[in-house]
């Protein structure tokens, strides 16, 4: 069964059809885009009906920063394996995990796990209304799932819309917790303050990701750090996506300013699933003044393989190879926009890099690329997460391509021929449910 078939079967017998709403094939290609992979390696991805492409997207949605199936972390795993993975005892590795986030983030004293990035929010939110007693969280940036979150929206329906993800509905969220989320936005310290001055003794955090596509204004996040301190709110950096990109370890340790939590998942174990919260001992012993707790978070693969990823990513100096390609794919964009006469603009960490055409047909132009890029055997898409598996050559064979493509797009532009070009619908945008 071809991947699309497959999922039109999945969207009948599991909601959405996905996990995850970001590996939805409508949001890249509807009708089009391979959807299942079977098998994966290195950079190479290969569908349902054998065709191998390069992915020059998201490598697993930012999680396989080394590369797909890692020789090095799968074999760890894989012994791991043949040793067990869950007993009645606990697994060492947990404790030798933890001694080697803690080595990396000096100003944290102690580690909690979960499996997920989601869920690991969750915990580090439960551990800050524990340590302080409060209820309420500040909050700005994308944060998952959870009810502390999409509270937000349970007043005003577009809270959380500048927040990454439009069009995040809270139904099943308890109307109770209206007023516990308050947003505000990056760099936009006023925000912040205002709702402080609202909130100064009930709020129990400030969640935040340190950077992500805007770089901190001068004393922004000190000022944040200083504020946290004087009202006696937790600081919470999710550094689910940013955590083991920029650097060994959380890209707060960059821009030198600690927080009271950090939390990490993705990266941090190459796509096997692994999270953990760090924090200082005073806020993370809070966790014992509540329940937290789960069988699958004491399963040994976890933690196995975050030690695999970590060690070499700290060995082979990946965040350096991963920063260099990422500055060559923004560089190419800019350069075959330029080129090709599109209006184009480009943005993100180099490892995180993104871009958007600046059109009023822009959706129809994003859709238009990755059908292109796809007939050329890759998967792109308008974001980029490179990782230590891109080689030179492959960047050079996509910027090749890429030249060519926007060349076609900037042409169906003059012509008016975008949207006939396209062979199926436009893609999706944010978070819409699918019927």
């Amino acid at each position: 069964m071809k991947g699309w078939d497959l999922f039109e079967v999945a969207r009948r017998i599991i909601p959405g059809g996905t996990q995850l709403l970001s590996k939805r094939p409508s949001m890249f290609l509807p009708q089009q885009w391979p959807s299942y992979f079977a098998k994966a390696r290195g950079t190479e991805v290969t569908d349902l009906d054998g065709k191998t492409y390069i992915d020059m997207s998201m490598m697993g949605i930012g999680a396989c920063v080394l590369g797909y199936a890692d020789p090095d972390v799968d074999r760890a795993v894989k012994a791991a394996i043949d040793d067990g993975v869950a007993t009645t005892l606990n697994a060492p590795e947990e404790v030798e995990l933890a001694e080697l986030l803690l080595e990396l983030h000096p100003w944290a004293g102690m580690v909690r796990y979960s499996r997920g990035g989601g869920e690991a929010m969750a915990i580090a939110v439960r551990i800050a209304r524990a340590h302080t007693g409060r209820d309420k969280i500040a909050f700005c940036g994308y944060h998952g799932w959870s009810d502390w979150y999409l509270a937000a929206n349970l007043g005003e329906d577009e809270a959380l819309d500048a927040h990454l993800l439009p069009g995040l509905e809270p139904r099943g969220v308890p109307r109770g917790l209206q007023g516990t989320a308050l947003p505000f936005h990056y760099n936009q310290i006023d925000e912040l303050k205002s709702i402080v001055k609202s909130n100064r003794d009930s709020l129990a955090a400030i969640v935040m990701e340190p950077q992500r596509g805007n770089e901190p204004a001068p004393g922004f996040l000190q000022e944040i750090r200083t504020i946290a301190s004087e009202i006696g709110a937790v600081l919470i950096f999710d550094e689910i996506t940013t955590g083991f990109r920029m650097t060994d370890g959380g890209i707060h340790l960059l821009l030198n300013v600690s927080p009271d939590i950090a939390v990490f998942a993705k990266a941090m174990a190459n796509g096997y699933a692994m999270s953990a919260v760090i924090g200082t001992e005073e806020v993370m012993q809070a966790a014992q003044s509540t329940f937290i707790s789960s069988t699958n978070w004491t399963e040994r693969i976890g933690p196995v393989a975050a030690l695999a990823t970590i060690r070499k990513f700290r060995r082979y100096k990946v965040a350096d190879h991963l920063i260099a390609i990422g500055n060559q794919v923004m560089d190419g964009w800019k350069t075959a926009a330029r080129k090709a006469g599109l209006k184009l603009h480009a943005s993100g960490l180099p490892s995180l890099c993104h871009f958007a055409f600046e059109h009023e047909e822009e959706l129809v132009l994003t859709t238009l690329f990755t059908q292109i890029m796809l007939e050329k055997g890759y998967l792109a898409c308008t974001q980029f997460k490179p990782s230590f598996a891109h080689t030179q050559q492959q960047v050079d064979g996509f910027l090749v391509a890429l030249e060519d493509a926007f060349a076609i797009l900037a042409e169906s532009l003059d012509r008016g021929t975008s949207a006939s070009l396209l062979k199926g619908p436009v893609a999706q945008r944010g978070f819409y449910r699918l019927t």
